[in-house]
């Protein structure tokens, strides 16, 4: 016996690993290697589309009305009556996302115009409302 078990007369004990069991396996899983990674990265060719990983925001019109002093409500620019800034305002209603509406009032307009157009806007749906102003210098 080669191990030292006592049987030998030369009474040596044999500190060298066998080799060839640890080549056998390599050479195993090198076979297997060869054969699988082929499988592995051949795949059907197909022409992806490109797109970016940047988030799209859709960002909502933005309506402005301005109450002037003597109570004229403008859409835009534009003068309008109650009736056809209430039907507007029902229209904007409709789309999503819904427009933010931002309110000018003038300094010396009185609340009441002010707070009927509030009204026309909370009535219509819309959810989005806001006030410009100017800061004080």
């Amino acid at each position: 016996m080669a191990f030292g078990g006592g049987l030998d007369s030369d009474n040596e004990v044999m500190s060298e690993i066998n080799m060839t069991p640890l080549v056998d396996v390599m050479l195993v899983l090198l076979i297997i290697f060869i054969i699988t990674v082929p499988v592995l990265t051949h795949s059907v060719k197909v022409d992806l589309p490109r797109v970016s990983n940047e988030k799209q925001e859709i960002k909502p019109q933005t309506v402005t009305l301005t109450v002037k002093a003597d109570g004229a409500v403008f859409w835009d620019d534009q003068a309008i009556d109650m009736a056809t800034l209430e039907l507007k305002l029902t229209e904007q209603a409709q789309k999503q996302p819904q427009p933010e509406v931002h309110i000018r009032g003038d300094k010396a307009a009185p609340y009441e115009h002010v707070l009927k157009t509030m009204a026309a806007v909370q009535q219509a749906g819309l959810l989005k409302l806001g006030f410009i102003s100017e800061p004080a210098h």
